[in-house]
């Protein structure tokens, strides 16, 4: 499958951030990463959606859970699911909720692929280290990306899984939808979600900031991701929009569904 790559993406300038997400993959050597993935956050961090109320009746995480473990396969035995939003709306915290509702669905974190020099340049390596290798039925293994050292520097692994997650901005791009079995939208605008990563990671990641927006811009514009979603997440509380569990992932969405 064709690859379409940003290329007219900025360089991105020297991140300091310290900090791992939790999450269920085992890395062989901690990483440090940028400030618009960021670490997960804890309850009440300004970059974490709020944790939802639980409504009376059915749990939609947990319906939406049920409804992917149901999907045909997408990805040789893999179910995959994109979890995709702007930097800061809350894909990390949402794929971690998902992937504890799914009894520990690996998760695959796209700014581990991702470099100062290609924010965007990851396709040919999701590819080839992990989309191949679940493909075939085989467990799968990729390269993690050290931002403070700037070079790849350890591994996260990846077992076969029935449904296994990739979040990070981009995961729903044209490259790799065919894979997909279900593209997830996070609701936040672009303008607010920088503005919490902004204050999550203070002035001294400023510049940082300012050029991720002008890489995030250039990719949304030439391959946008929401419109293809069949799941849309309100980057706020949390909440599963209404509606958009049971929709294909090819199903056009307006503007205004999540806030129906």
């Amino acid at each position: 499958m064709a690859s379409s790559e940003t290329s007219a993406a900025p360089v991105m300038g020297p991140v300091a951030r310290p900090g791992l997400r939790p999450g269920v993959r085992p890395v062989v050597r901690p990483v440090v990463r940028p400030g618009p993935g960021g670490p997960a956050a804890s309850p009440g961090a300004p970059d974490a959606p709020a944790a939802p109320d639980r409504p009376a009746g059915p749990d939609p995480l947990a319906a939406l859970a049920a409804e992917l473990r149901a999907l045909p396969p997408s990805c040789g035995p893999v179910r995959l699911v994109a979890v995709d939003g702007h930097a800061g709306s809350g894909k990390t915290t949402f794929a971690a909720r998902l992937a504890a509702a799914l009894g520990g669905a690996p998760v695959v974190h796209l700014d581990d692929l991702a470099t100062h020099a290609e924010p965007f340049g990851w396709t040919e390596r999701l590819r080839g280290q992990v989309l191949e290798p679940l493909a075939a039925g085989r467990d799968a293994e990729y390269e993690v990306y050290d931002w403070t050292l700037r070079r790849f520097a350890g591994t996260a692994a990846v077992p076969l899984a029935p449904v296994v997650l990739v979040e990070g901005v981009g995961a729903g791009r044209r490259a790799v939808r065919p894979e997909l079995a279900r593209l997830v939208w996070m609701e936040l605008d672009a303008a607010a979600a920088r503005r919490r990563g902004e204050q999550r990671d203070g002035p001294g990641l400023a510049e940082f900031w300012a050029g991720w927006a002008l890489a995030e811009s250039a990719h949304f514009a030439a391959d946008p991701s929401r419109p293809h979603a069949g799941t849309l997440v309100d980057g706020v509380t949390g909440r599963i929009a209404p509606g958009t569990v049971g929709e294909p992932s090819t199903t056009p969405l307006t503007c205004d569904v999540a806030r129906k």
